[in-house]
Order: structure tokens, then C-alpha cells, then sequence
């Protein structure tokens, strides 16, 4: 990657109405973690959703045949390329979408080795929202990814809110997160993997990924 190739940010929503809640989260995520980006580094950023529903059938497909159709190849490419993911599911029987698992399942298990994941799901309330801990967090970690400290939970209630002195409203979550994806993105010179220290870095290197993320705390 040289230096002027932009930062690739991938979104997957595994949604399956349109409009989605789901689709929204992923959407705004994705805009948190561009705009911290630009405004803090010179490279271009680039941003895309694969929406899932859209896949339905050619994941089944590969599910079966063991062969991906050139769309799903493209979606599963993107996801292993990027240089930071986000991952969003709608709540089902108090876990991650099929839908959502069985893409996932498509992916190799070292292929996204070393790279900084936001997850978030949607439901419809918020007693469901331990599904970022209990489910989708274990997912990535077998997956090998870098889950980053903040996830974000949206329940129909959540939306339009602001939150109050006690509690942090769904816009400010998802900055924190954004922002948290943008911290790690930066921090990495190759996709899937952190910036390796040489000589020439001395006293004052760049600490290594995983202390950047010490002390941010969980959402």
C-alpha cells in the first residue's frame, strides 16, 4: 500500500428490511469513523456497505456448492481487505442474525487476523443488547479480529435520542466508536495487521495497537 492509497472502511449490515434500522447504524458508524478520519490524517478515505440481504441467495449458494458467485466473492473481498471494519446485525432469538453468521462463516478464519472491528446490533429493546457481548464479540474474537472496546446497541427507543446527564445518548456512542475505528485504522500501515517497530523508531516509537486501545472504555 503506498502512501496516497486511500483507507478502505467496510461496513457489513445484515439487515433484511428496507428501509433497516440496521442499514442506518451501519450508515452512520461508517460516517463517525470517515470524519474523524479526514480530519486527522491527508489520505482519502473510502467507504462501503454490503448489505446482506442483497447476498442472501448467493450465500446459501456457496453455503452448498462451496463456490461464491462474483458478487459474493466481491462482499467477502472488501470485508478482508479493508483497513477497518464494522459489523451490524439485527437482534434474532436473542443472538446475531442467521444471515449475519452464515457470511461470516464464509470467511476464513485468519483472514481477518490483527483487524480493528466495530460490532453493533439493532432490536427492538434493550434487554437484548448483551448480544454484542455474549455472541458477536466471541465471533470475532475465534475470527481473530481486534473487537474494539466500544459497541453499540440501538434499540427503537434509542433513536432520536440524546441521552442525559446520566447516561450516553446513541449519537454520542457511535462517535465514540467511530472515533475508536478511526484511532486503530491510523495506527496500521497494512490491512489486517499492526505496524511492526524497527530500529530506526528509537525511544519514542509508536506504541503498538493494542496499548493505543488501553483505557477506552467499553460502551
Amino acid at each position: 500500500m503506498t502512501a496516497t492509497a486511500p483507507l478502505r472502511i467496510v461496513a457489513v449490515a445484515a439487515g433484511l428490511s428496507s428501509p433497516s434500522s440496521t442499514r442506518l447504524l451501519a450508515d452512520r458508524l461508517a460516517e463517525a469513523a470517515r470524519e474523524k478520519l479526514a480530519a486527522e490524517q491527508d489520505r482519502p478515505v473510502e467507504v462501503q456497505v454490503v448489505e446482506l440481504r442483497d447476498l442472501a441467495v448467493d450465500i446459501a449458494g456457496h453455503l452448498v456448492s462451496g463456490f461464491p458467485s462474483a458478487g459474493l466473492k466481491q462482499a467477502i473481498d472488501a470485508v478482508t481487505g479493508a483497513d477497518g471494519l464494522i459489523a451490524v446485525t439485527p437482534v434474532f432469538t436473542a443472538s446475531y442474525s442467521g444471515l449475519f453468521k452464515s457470511f461470516f462463516d464464509l470467511v476464513d478464519n485468519t483472514a481477518l487476523t490483527g483487524k480493528p472491528v466495530v460490532i453493533a446490533a439493532t432490536g427492538g429493546t434493550p434487554r437484548h443488547s448483551l448480544v454484542l457481548e455474549h455472541a458477536m464479540r466471541p465471533l470475532f474474537a475465534y475470527l481473530r479480529a481486534a473487537t474494539l472496546p466500544t459497541s453499540v446497541y440501538a434499540a427503537s427507543e434509542d433513536w432520536g435520542s440524546a441521552g442525559d446527564e446520566y447516561t450516553e445518548g446513541l449519537p454520542s456512542r457511535i462517535r465514540r466508536a467511530g472515533g475508536e475505528l478511526a484511532a486503530a485504522v491510523t495506527g496500521r500501515t497494512v490491512s489486517g495487521a499492526t505496524r511492526a517497530l524497527t530500529l530506526d523508531d528509537g525511544e519514542d516509537a509508536v506504541v503498538p495497537f493494542a496499548q493505543q486501545l488501553a483505557g477506552l472504555r467499553v460502551g
